[in-house]
């Protein structure tokens, strides 16, 4: 009796769909019609081109900024609150007078402003500070001491302003509570104040705190996006965090694994050549995927079917597609980056899965043969 090889053969091709795969191949992915109905599929897929590439490098992402508008007024006061410090200058027309010194015929007198917004100068009493600009006192101080002093001129400085501050904290090198001048201080000002962040700047993330807004951002983006520098408000909390970067890589490729940023900018063609390339045995170079998060006026800007009902702030699930079969595929890897928490999957070509299948059937192939040349 002779084995039915062919039949043996057709038996276990039934069954090679159910061999282990590494995920979905490019033709399930793509076959998703998310273009036509992104709202019930959930996401959107974007084939990599040269337009999207530029509209990825050309994007600024503005939703830190848009936190804080019009929430606080922008500034430290001009007027003059508890705690903040002075000092005062009064100068007499003799040097026979109240303040007058033997050198300069000026007496400076330190004052900080007090739980009850008054300060206190000698011959003038008590004298309400708070709620008062520097001249403002200046000529309060000055007209008390009319007729008690010699034709009295009178100076005030403005030392701390420790009525509007500013916190600090977290990987800055010097966190503390700062006071704000009467000048606009940016962002960026402040934590330079603070002596900067302990970490590198593309690892730094920072979140402001103003009553009950929040907004989050990393440290490189205040630099390279202006519009997110915004001014400190007096009571505004600062908290620089150390968050490093990484990226994971599934699928067929050399290497499963993920993979932190060692330099500011990583490319996709970067990425892949970290984790030795692509696999020569399974993967399909047409069916590279990158999945992130997205702003949701990016995501419409890349995809316009997507509703635009969709709230500005929030954060949309886009699918990136590439093909290096394609020669410009490898152009566009290169000036496509990478961002934190990126996820990258290779799908397996088709022959791929009837590779695994021929090495499974190879031993039980042989056998058969060896059966039959008994039975011979």
């Amino acid at each position: 009796m002779r084995f039915a090889a062919p039949a043996l053969l057709s038996m276990l091709l039934a069954g090679c769909g159910a061999l282990p795969a590494d995920g979905p191949g490019a033709i399930h992915i793509s076959a998703q019609d998310v273009e036509t109905d992104a709202e019930q599929t959930g996401y959107s897929l974007i084939n990599l081109d040269t337009q999207t590439v530029d509209m990825l490098q050309g994007y600024r992402p503005s939703s830190f900024a848009n936190r804080f508008l019009g929430v606080g007024d922008g500034a430290s006061p001009s007027s003059l609150g508890v705690g903040d410090t002075l000092v005062i200058g009064i100068w007499e027309a003799t040097r026979e007078g109240l303040f007058s010194s033997e050198n300069d015929g000026v007496n400076q007198i330190p004052a900080v402003v007090d739980e009850t917004g008054y300060i206190f100068v000698p011959y003038a009493g008590r004298v309400r500070a708070a709620g008062l600009t520097v001249e403002g006192l200046r000529q309060s101080i000055q007209q008390k001491l009319i007729g008690k002093a010699v034709e009295p001129q009178v100076v005030v400085t403005l030392g701390d302003k420790l009525s509007t501050t500013a916190v600090v904290v977290g990987d800055a090198m010097k966190p503390g509570v700062y006071p704000l001048p009467s000048r606009k201080m940016q962002l960026l000002d402040l934590i330079a104040s603070a002596g900067g962040s302990r970490e590198a700047t593309f690892e730094t993330v920072v979140t402001l705190k103003r009553g009950r807004h929040s907004g989050t951002t990393r440290l490189e983006h205040l630099i390279e996006f202006p519009e997110n520098n915004v001014t400190v408000s007096p009571g505004d909390t600062v908290l620089l965090s150390h968050h490093p970067r990484t990226f994971s890589v599934f699928g067929a490729v050399k290497s499963n694994t993920l993979v932190p940023f060692k330099t500011k900018k990583v490319t996709l063609a970067e990425g892949l050549a970290t984790v030795g390339g692509l696999n020569d045995y399974k993967a399909d170079a047409a069916g590279i995927f990158l999945f992130r998060y997205e702003d949701a006026q990016l995501a419409q800007a890349l995809d316009p079917q997507l509703s635009r009902s969709i709230p500005s702030e929030t954060q949309v699930p886009v699918v990136y597609r590439l093909s290096l079969r394609d020669p410009r595929g490898f152009f566009l890897a290169r000036e496509f980056e990478l961002r934190d928490k990126d996820i990258m999957y290779v799908s397996n070509h088709p022959t791929a899965e009837f590779g695994k299948f021929l090495a499974i059937i190879a031993p039980l192939i042989s056998n058969v043969a060896a059966a039959n040349t008994l039975v011979d």
